[in-house]
């Protein structure tokens, strides 16, 4: 039986949220082909306990493979172990996150098993008729949607967008097995040595793992202006993010850009301001769990997604705003 397979992240012996993610698209596509789903991890330090919450969110086997050598990611030693798992077991499907690491380790992988990889998609489906992969994503700039298949290649594989789905609620009683793969020295890459992260400086903020947004458009008008938006979210404790229309006028950098072009967020509170709501820019907000807007146009499509529509001058509403919260505290 192929299985389908999420590969799980952990950091510091924690699993990341997007481990769980994965495990609501896994699921569905293991349900479809009436099959089971697993989840691989490789790491060092992670309870059971944690491998165990992997089971309850969905999995029906975890495949662990744990070495303190393997603590952090190192895309050719994580490769090795990958193409000997795959060759062992023979997946459906793996899919990854498109995070930094799921980026740089897939498409690795992928080469060396010589099958296809769809990268960042959206949505994933099962063809009815072949079992195939149906992997949509984000084209030409994020105007169009195309959806790809790997017909004639195993495993298929397909990176997702963290934030693109939310994470199943677990199942305390779900039975599964975790099953301890030993480590193997010819998996090390000893042309590679870890030496430390480095966060880049500056404007970069890492807005997906944000639980408050506050994001302006086009409507804010110049780069001055989103001081407005920094000082709300620091208020809020919150970040600040930005329409593609936005960044491409020079106003704000690309981290910060929201949208099929940018990244996918799901806050618990999003705060748009000037943005009118491009197709683009609502796929990257839909699992927001509250949305507010706030535009002059009475007719601007995020208004007819929010949650809260303000109609009026952002320029009149900000300032308001924020004396109201500066006036709570």
């Amino acid at each position: 039986m192929s299985y389908i397979w999420t590969l799980a992240e952990q950091a510091n012996g924690h699993l990341k949220q997007v481990s769980f993610e994965l495990l609501t698209r896994g699921r569905k596509l293991a349900d479809s082909l009436d099959t089971k789903l697993a989840s691989l991890l490789i790491g060092n330090g992670v309870s059971a306990e944690a491998l165990r919450e992997l089971i309850q969110s969905g999995a029906d086997e975890v495949y662990y493979v744990e070495d303190p050598r393997l603590a952090s990611f190192s895309c050719e030693t994580y490769s090795n172990i990958m193409v000997e798992l795959i060759k062992t077991y023979q997946p459906h499907t793996i899919l990854a996150a498109a995070t930094s690491s799921g980026r740089t380790l897939m498409p690795y992988v992928a080469v060396k098993v010589k099958t296809g990889l769809t990268a960042d998609c959206t949505e994933l489906d099962i063809e009815e008729t072949t079992g195939n992969l149906l992997q949509t994503r984000p084209a030409i700039g994020g105007n169009i949607l195309a959806t790809i298949k790997t017909p004639n290649h195993r495993p298929q594989m397909a990176t997702v967008r963290p934030k693109s789905t939310r994470p199943p609620e677990p199942d305390a009683d779900r039975d599964g097995k975790i099953i301890n793969v030993p480590f193997k020295e010819e998996w090390l890459d000893g042309r590679v040595e870890f030496l430390g992260y480095r966060k880049d400086a500056g404007d970069f903020e890492n807005i997906e793992e944000a639980d408050i947004i506050i994001a302006g458009g086009k409507g804010m008008k110049k780069a001055e202006n989103f001081k407005m938006l920094r000082r709300l979210s620091d208020s809020l404790e919150g970040m600040v993010g930005a329409t593609r229309d936005a960044v491409d006028r020079g106003w704000i950098g690309y981290s910060h850009q929201i949208g099929l072009s940018g990244k996918t967020v799901s806050p618990k509170l999003y705060i748009g301001a000037g943005i009118s709501g491009s197709i683009q820019h609502l796929a990257g907000i839909k699992t927001s769990e509250i949305i507010v807007s706030i535009n002059n146009d009475p007719e601007a499509p995020l208004h007819k997604i929010a949650d809260f529509a303000i109609v009026g001058d952002l320029f009149n509403v900000l300032p308001e705003l924020q004396k109201r919260l500066e006036g709570g505290k």
